[in-house]
């Protein structure tokens, strides 16, 4: 239970004070099956697996949730090859043309027909509340899955008042800035991953990848213009990650000496190790996004 991307936003004490009820707020939302006519369904399950009571796992101060969706796969083409099949079955019986307005409603139609034959799709995706440093953090790589996550808890609580990133400092900026000078903060190194743009509209883009990014060909790009968008980074030997200009981190990864303490904590209770994936992730991120705080400024909301 390691997560892969971070997508972080904020929120102030007093609405950290007012989770202290959220089991029984999501419970609920709890994810109901699809029904023979819904194309999807979202909800809470339990972080322990989806037959599992329990809706969140809390150790320490940080509380983990899991949002699931049940999704019907029904590929367009077996939906155009029965909408035509339809269609034709209209001109061979009834010698006519079928108009738009008909052809839209024949088309619900056979989607309601087809919907409770379709397989399902399930997919859990994790999030963990900071309730001492303030932090909604979701493992998705994008702002729009981080507002599902969002949106469900709002749904789920009634309100949740929460703060996008906003950063003093220019990522873009300090991104480039890092790259072009080699010179970066205490415990943070040049990764092998970064992508280069002209900011100008329509201008280029250099991706480099397994690349040691201390090369005159990397900075002679810089020196041209191009800004960097991502950029890998090496965070006190313990964990690598790509850093956007949206400071979302993407290819999140916990390095040997991490992953060989958690080996030294292994035990054979499923809830023990989650504790133990949980507690050693949760601090290893906690420090890092103390640094990004640090590094670019990203208050926490004051309460209103």
């Amino acid at each position: 239970m390691f997560f892969r991307s971070l997508t972080f936003v904020r929120f102030s004490e007093a609405v950290a004070e007012s989770l202290a009820e959220l089991e029984t707020h999501l419970a609920e939302k709890r994810l109901r099956p699809c029904g023979p006519l819904d194309l999807s369904t979202t909800g809470f399950v339990s972080p322990h697996g989806r037959h599992e009571e329990a809706l969140t796992h809390r150790v320490g101060n940080f509380l983990l949730v899991a949002i699931g969706e049940e999704r019907k796969i029904l590929p367009s083409g077996v939906l155009k090859e029965a909408l035509a099949e339809r269609l034709r079955k209209i001109a061979e019986t009834e010698d006519r043309q079928v108009g738009a307005k008909e052809r839209k409603q024949i088309k619900e139609d056979v989607l309601t027909e087809l919907l409770p034959r379709a397989f399902v799709d399930y997919k859990r995706t994790f999030a963990y509340l900071d309730l001492r440093g303030g932090w909604l953090v979701c493992d998705t790589a994008t702002a729009a899955g981080a507002e599902k996550i969002i949106s469900e808890l709002r749904d789920a609580v009634g309100t949740f008042p929460v703060e996008p990133a906003c950063p003093e400092e220019s990522p873009r900026t300090l991104l480039t800035d890092w790259a072009m000078h080699g010179k970066l903060p205490a415990g943070l190194a040049l990764g092998e991953e970064v992508e280069l743009r002209d900011p100008a509209e329509g201008g280029g883009i250099v991706r480099c990848r397994r690349q040691d990014l201390e090369t005159d060909e990397v900075r002679e790009h810089l020196k041209t213009g191009k800004q960097v968008f991502k950029l890998g980074l090496t965070f006190d030997d313990r964990i690598s990650f790509v850093l956007g200009e949206d400071l979302a981190v993407r290819k999140l990864r916990f390095l040997d000496v991490v992953l060989d303490e958690l080996g030294n904590s292994e035990t054979d209770s499923a809830s023990a190790k989650l504790d133990a994936r949980m507690a050693l992730m949760t601090l290893e991120v906690e420090r890092l996004l103390n640094k990004l705080d640090e590094w670019f400024g990203l208050p926490r909301p004051e309460d209103r």
